[in-house]
């Protein structure tokens, strides 16, 4: 299984309160860069997940489209951000099982 992360209008940085949660559970990604989603990652996708980003994300006929509405962990405190963490972490495991078991 391949998982590629994306934005549809990405920042220039990753938030420091996300580094800092990802990392309370052994997940690295301080040296990430955000980036934006490409027309070929939506192409050769099983799966694509939108949070809440509207006409700008690529649609494309075919493919399985999940829009989890989170809360933006932007400015947001580390208890927050540890919350739609774990949040996302749920659906991923929920959707992974889906996979494997379909």
């Amino acid at each position: 299984m391949n998982v590629t992360s994306g934005g549809s209008n990405p920042g220039n940085a990753v938030n420091p309160i996300a580094v800092q949660a990802m990392t309370e559970v052994g997940i690295d990604i301080e040296s990430f860069v955000p980036q934006p989603f490409t027309r070929d990652d939506v192409t050769v996708a099983d799966v694509v997940i939108t949070m809440g980003c509207g006409d700008t994300c690529p649609i494309f006929p075919g493919k399985r489209y999940e829009d989890w509405v989170l809360e933006d962990p932007a400015g947001k405190p580390i208890d927050v951000v540890r919350e739609i963490r774990d949040e996302i972490e749920r659906r991923v495991e929920t959707l992974y099982r889906s996979l494997v078991t379909s």
